[in-house]
């Protein structure tokens, strides 16, 4: 199961206003070797109290740096130390790179690709588009990226680098809402019209094999019914979420509000190869029992749109109240995310190492 480790933070570079780039250095960096749409989760202590928070790689694979981008958040107490607080030479501590916001590549694929990513939804697009284009050099990549204004942009520099270097395989498109621009569909928020319009005049959305968005909800929904109304299957499009609507949990299970839950429910969990058990109370969350009888459950987001509290049932039954993150085949193998997870059975055994 993974544990946090100590990156020390090389370079710091402002890529907006509101949102810096850091570069950072492991001393065992076979630890960190990480796949394009992998995030890194960070902890840090404030006041006495420990915040994980987790922030997406934007490196290309090819690089050989590590480098996450923070967008400061009006409240966010972790985007604002990062973004005001930090210096070279400070250290972070960070788990090993986790998710599965990818596909798998091919050095003589010729595929073409698709990607939306709104504001710092960019982060791992960033990372996916620039190995996407070194790894398979007869690919192409179609890139639109929505912001505020101009100004909002991150990563503009590098995105226009990246331009000039594959300039026949690389197309980018900004939208932005507030900015006008020389074609007006170019201009407003990206939604169901303005995606139709897109495919009807810029994209070719029959010749494309992968889609990739990240954004908030609500545009990564508009965008994701359009792609399927427009012949697109499931699999071929890919989702990463980078908030989530709702922080925590629900009263109860969603679906078993009428049912009869057991007032305690016995549970075992194998983790790190040891095996601990414990009580879980009635509407609580696996997550919430273990760190309550003080196991040391990796976690971070607590919404279920990470991986980190990642596990397997083995024995019992429970609800998941919401799945952001794991892929419908893990589901049916009976991979749950403890966050989210609630008991509907009196006995249950999980494996947080599988």
């Amino acid at each position: 199961m993974p544990s946090f480790h100590d990156l020390t933070l090389t370079n710091i570079h402002k890529s907006t206003r509101n949102a810096v780039v850091l570069t950072l250095k492991s001393a065992d960096p076979a630890q960190f070797k990480f796949k394009q749409g992998q995030y890194l989760t960070f902890r840090r202590d404030f006041n006495g109290v420990e915040l994980r928070r987790s922030y997406s790689i934007s490196a290309g694979r090819s690089e050989g740096i590590l480098q996450v981008g923070i967008k400061q958040v009006d409240g966010g107490t972790f985007s604002t130390w990062a973004n005001t607080d930090l210096a070279v030479g400070d250290v972070m501590q960070a788990m090993p790179p986790m998710g599965s916001f990818s596909t798998k590549l091919e050095a003589n694929a010729q595929k073409t690709y698709l990607a939306f990513a709104g504001g710092s939804g960019i982060t791992p697009i960033i990372s996916t588009l620039k190995t996407i284009l070194a790894t398979e050099p007869n690919s192409q990549f179609t890139l639109i990226y929505a912001n505020q204004n101009v100004n909002s942009i991150m990563f503009r520099e590098e995105l226009e680098d990246l331009k000039n270097t594959y300039l026949s395989r690389l197309t980018l498109i900004h939208i932005l809402e507030r900015d006008s621009q020389n074609i007006d569909l170019f201009t407003g928020r990206i939604d169901a019209e303005k995606c139709d319009l897109l495919f009807k005049h810029w994209v070719n959305i029959t010749s494309v094999d992968t889609v990739f968005i990240c954004g908030p909800e609500p545009m990564m929904h508009a965008i994701d019914a359009s792609l399927k109304t427009h012949g697109l299957t499931k699999d071929q499009i890919k989702f990463e979420l980078f908030t989530a609507p709702q922080q925590g949990r629900a009263a109860q299970p969603a679906k078993h509000q009428n049912t009869a839950l057991p007032d305690g429910t016995q549970t075992t969990i194998t983790l790190d190869g040891a095996t601990r058990s414990f009580t879980i109370a009635q509407n609580q969350s696996l997550l919430e029992a273990g760190l309550a009888n003080k196991i040391d459950i990796p976690f971070s987001c607590k919404a279920g749109v990470c991986l980190s509290c990642r596990c397997k049932v083995l024995k019992g039954e429970v609800e998941m109240i919401a799945n952001h993150a794991l892929e419908d085949y893990e589901v049916e193998k009976g991979y749950i995310l403890s966050c989210q997870s609630y008991p509907l059975t009196a006995e249950l055994m999980v494996d947080y190492d599988q």
